[in-house]
C-alpha cells in the first residue's frame, strides 16, 4: 500500500513513562512548525501502519519501547488533502539522551493534564483524553 496520493498515511504512539508515579506521556516540540505534538510521521513505502509508528517514535523520542495495543487514530486536511494518523500505546524500555535534530527540539515527559493543556492540536487532546479518561 504505501503512501498514496489521495491520503497521507502516517502513525505514531502515546509513549508512556513506566517509572513515574502518575502516568506520564511523551510530548515533541517540532521547531519547523513551532508546535508540541504527540510523536508521530509519515509511512514509507513498504512500511506497515505499525513498523511507521515504532521509528517515529524512536527517531523523535530517542527511546527504546514496547508496543503495547492500538490507541486510537486521528484524521485532519493537509492543504485539502486528507491525512490519517494511526497511533499506539507504547512503554518506554530505555531512554537515551536527547539531543534534537533538524525535526524534533524538545522531549518533554508530563501528565496527562500537563500535556492536554500543552498539545497544541485539539484532535491530539481528544485521543488523549479518550484513552486517558480526562
Amino acid at each position: 500500500m504505501g503512501q498514496g496520493k489521495d491520503v497521507i498515511e502516517a502513525a505514531g504512539g502515546i509513549l508512556w513513562h513506566p517509572d513515574r508515579q502518575a502516568p506520564m506521556v511523551a510530548v515533541i516540540h517540532r521547531q519547523r512548525y513551532d508546535d508540541w505534538s504527540l510523536p508521530k510521521g509519515k509511512r514509507k513505502a513498504g512500511e506497515s501502519w505499525l513498523e511507521t509508528a515504532a521509528r517515529e517514535v524512536r527517531e523523535e523520542t530517542n527511546c527504546q519501547l514496547a508496543i503495547r495495543g492500538f490507541a486510537g487514530s486521528i484524521s485532519y486536511l493537509v492543504d485539502d488533502t486528507p491525512k490519517i494518523v494511526l497511533f499506539w500505546h507504547m512503554e518506554m524500555r530505555e531512554e537515551g539522551p536527547f539531543e534534537g535534530d533538524n525535526e524534533t527540539d524538545r522531549r518533554l515527559w508530563l501528565t496527562i493534564d500537563e500535556a492536554l493543556e500543552k498539545l497544541t492540536y485539539d484532535k491530539e487532546k481528544q485521543l488523549l483524553r479518550s484513552i486517558s479518561g480526562h
